[in-house]
C-alpha cells in the first residue's frame, strides 16, 4: 500500500519556523496548510504539480512515493511565496504607485474582454435547425448527410457567424467611441519628445476619461519601434497611435462592464485576485532582491567561502583495461600502440573487470577526487588520446585514456558568467534567510499533515482502483488493447 512521506522526513523537507498541526476541526478538507490568514489547498499546489513548467522536472505519476516528494517541495514554496505576500502587504507595496497602474491596467483588460464577449459578441453556437437549412438550401438533393459533411456545414456556419459578430462589435465600439467624445492629441506622440515629455501630458482625453504619457510611456515607445521592424517605410508614430487607440478602446468597455456590474462576476474577481497576490509577490521579492545587492568585498567574501560548491570542477571519460600483472599489460599497450589492437578489444579481451565485456572499458566522467590516488593522477595530467601506464592500484594494473574532457566552469570570478553565477547565489540565500526569519518570527505557518496525507493516499487509492478496473476482463481498457494488438500486428 502507497504511504505518504513519513511525519518526521515531512517534517524536515520544511523550511525551520513551520509547526505541523493535525487538521482543526472546522478546516475545509482541502486546506493542507496556512500562513497566516492565507489557506494553501492541496488542489493548488495538484495544479502547480501537473505543470512541467512550474515544476522543471518531468511531472511524478499519481500515486507515486516521487509525487509526494515534489508536491512537499512545492508547498514549502507556496508557504513562502505567502510569507513574502503578507510582508508586501504589511509594508505597504499595494500602495506603490507601479502596483497600482499595473491592477488598473490587468482590470481593464479582463473587464474590456468581457464586456466584448458578453455583450458585444453575437452568440456564436450553430443549432440542428441552421445545420438542417444550409443543407436542404445549398446541398445537392440526394446526397447523404455524413458526419463530415456536417461538421463542415457547422464550421462554415460558426465562421460566417464570427464574421459577422466582428463586424458588429467593431460597430458598437466606433459610436461607444463617438458617444465619448474623444480628442487625441497627436502632437504628443512625436517620438523626438520623449525625453523631456512630462508623465502627467494627456495624450488623449473623452468624458471622464483621460490616458497621459506616464501611464502608457513603455507600451507607445515599443509599439512605435514595433511597427518601424515590421515594415521599414511605416512611421512611428503610427504604430504609437494604434497602440493609444486600443488603450482607449480597452478603457471605454472596461467603463462599460463596471456600468453594467460586470465587475462583480466570480470568473473577474477570480481573476484579479490571483493576479493583484502573484503581483504583490513579485514586486515584492524584486524589491529585496535590489537591496540584498552584494557590493565588490560582500562578492569576493562569498565566492571565496562557498568556491566548493559554486565552481564545477574539470572532468574527464576515461577508459580502462585492467589485468592482472604488469608484464600483460605492457604487452597490450604495445599492441595498441602499434595498432594491432583497440583500447575496446583489450577491454572487452582482457580486462579482469567484471563490466568490460558489456561496458568495453568506458568508466564514465569523473572529477578529482573520486579515483584511486595513481589513477587520478594519471587522469588529470594525461592528454586525450594518449594512453597511462601500467598503474598498479590494490584492483591490478591499468591502462587508462581520456576520450573526452569537460574544462572547469565557474572557477574565476573575474568572468562575467562566474560573477552572475555568485551574485544569484548570493541574492538567493539572503532571500531565503529572509523568509525563514519571517517564517520564525513574524507570521504563524501551520501545515495540516493529517489532511496532506488523507488526500494523498485518496489520490493513491483511486489510481490503484482504476488500474484494477481497467485490468479486468472485458474492459475498456482491455478491448482498446486487443483493438490495438491487431492494429499493428502485419
Amino acid at each position: 500500500m502507497h504511504r505518504l512521506i513519513s511525519a518526521i522526513a515531512f517534517s524536515a523537507m520544511l523550511l525551520p519556523g513551520a509547526l505541523v498541526a493535525a487538521k482543526p476541526a472546522e478546516l475545509p478538507n482541502d486546506v493542507i496548510a496556512r500562513v497566516g490568514d492565507q489557506p494553501i489547498t492541496f488542489s493548488q499546489i495538484n495544479t502547480m504539480l501537473n505543470s512541467s513548467a512550474v515544476v522543471g522536472v518531468s511531472i511524478p505519476a499519481l500515486g507515486t512515493p516521487q509525487r509526494d516528494t515534489v508536491r512537499i517541495a512545492l508547498l514549502d514554496k507556496v508557504v513562502s511565496a505567502n510569507l513574502i505576500y503578507l510582508d508586501a502587504l504589511r509594508q505597504g507595496v499595494d500602495r506603490d504607485p507601479e502596483y497600482k497602474r499595473d491592477m488598473r491596467r490587468f482590470e481593464n483588460g479582463i473587464l474590456s474582454a468581457l464586456y466584448a464577449q458578453r455583450e458585444l459578441s453575437g452568440d456564436l453556437s450553430v443549432t440542428e435547425e441552421e445545420i438542417q437549412a444550409f443543407y436542404e438550401e445549398s446541398v445537392v438533393p440526394g446526397t447523404e448527410l455524413t458526419d463530415e459533411g456536417r461538421a463542415q456545414i457547422e464550421a462554415a456556419l460558426r465562421k460566417r457567424k464570427a464574421d459577422l459578430s466582428n463586424d458588429m462589435m467593431q460597430l458598437r465600439l466606433a459610436l461607444l467611441r463617438d458617444e465619448a467624445g474623444i480628442t487625441i492629441h497627436e502632437d504628443r506622440l512625436i517620438a523626438d519628445g520623449d525625453e523631456t515629455r512630462p508623465a502627467d501630458t494627456v495624450l488623449a482625453e473623452w468624458n471622464g476619461g483621460a490616458v497621459t504619457w506616464g501611464e502608457v510611456k513603455n507600451r507607445l515607445m515599443a509599439a512605435g519601434k514595433g511597427a518601424l521592424k515590421r515594415d521599414i517605410l511605416a512611421m512611428e508614430e503610427e504604430g504609437r497611435l494604434a497602440a493609444l487607440k486600443a488603450e482607449i478602446d480597452t478603457r471605454l468597455l472596461a467603463q462599460k462592464a463596471r456600468e453594467s456590474g460586470l465587475d462583480r462576476d466570480p470568473t473577474y474577481l477570480r481573476r484579479v485576485g490571483e493576479y493583484r497576490k502573484t503581483r504583490l509577490i513579485n514586486l515584492h521579492r524584486a524589491a529585496l532582491a535590489r537591496q540584498f545587492e552584494p557590493d565588490e568585498l560582500a562578492l569576493i567574501a562569498y565566492f571565496e567561502e562557498n568556491q566548493a560548491r559554486i565552481t564545477i570542477p574539470e572532468a574527464r571519460k576515461i577508459q580502462m583495461v585492467v589485468v592482472e600483472t604488469e608484464r600483460e599489460a605492457n604487452e597490450i599497450k604495445a599492441k595498441i600502440e602499434a595498432g594491432d589492437m583497440t583500447l575496446y578489444q583489450a577491454a572487452r579481451d582482457h580486462s579482469i573487470d567484471p563490466g568490460a565485456k558489456r561496458n568495453l572499458g568506458e568508466i564514465g566522467w569523473v572529477k578529482p577526487g573520486e579515483g584511486q590516488p595513481a589513477l587520478d593522477k594519471a587522469t588529470f595530467e594525461l592528454a586525450p588520446a594518449e594512453i597511462a601506464g601500467p598503474i598498479e592500484t590494490p584492483s591490478g594494473w591499468h591502462l587508462l585514456k581520456v576520450m573526452d574532457v569537460r574544462e572547469e566552469q565557474y572557477g574565476d570570478l573575474a568572468q562575467p558568467a562566474t560573477r552572475k553565477r555568485v551574485r544569484r547565489a548570493y541574492i538567493h540565500e539572503k532571500l531565503d534567510a529572509y523568509v525563514v526569519d519571517l517564517r520564525k518570527k513574524d507570521f504563524e505557518v501551520e501545515v495540516y499533515e493529517d489532511n496532506l496525507t488523507r488526500l494523498a493516499q485518496a489520490e493513491a487509492n483511486m489510481v490503484k482502483r482504476l488500474a484494477d478496473q481497467a485490468s479486468e476482463p472485458g474492459s475498456v481498457t482491455q478491448q482498446r488493447l486487443r483493438e490495438l494488438q491487431k492494429a499493428i500486428k502485419p
